[in-house]
């Protein structure tokens, strides 16, 4: 996981999570997508950010991260990063 690149935690079922992907995508932004049910470092990773629990989409950059954003608010922390 490089914590350079803007990183999506999710699943594939979960309709917030495929909206996420599909935005990011539509916008040419570049990002690990990762899939917290069959990755299980990714799971864990997720797990240590919400005290052991899981809680997907979230968004990830460096330290830094979101937990189920909507797209507005998705946006803001692309800008905040300068990723668009």
């Amino acid at each position: 996981m490089d914590k350079s690149k803007l990183q999506l935690y999710g699943t594939n079922w979960c309709p917030k999570s495929s909206a996420l992907r599909n935005y990011m995508q539509s916008k040419w932004v570049n990002f690990e997508d990762y899939n917290v049910e069959i990755d299980m470092e990714a799971n864990l990773k997720v797990r240590s950010l919400y005290d052991g629990e899981l809680k997907f989409p979230t968004v990830m950059f460096g330290d830094d991260f979101i937990k189920n954003p909507t797209v507005p608010k998705l946006n803001e922390f692309l800008k905040k990063h300068n990723i668009v």
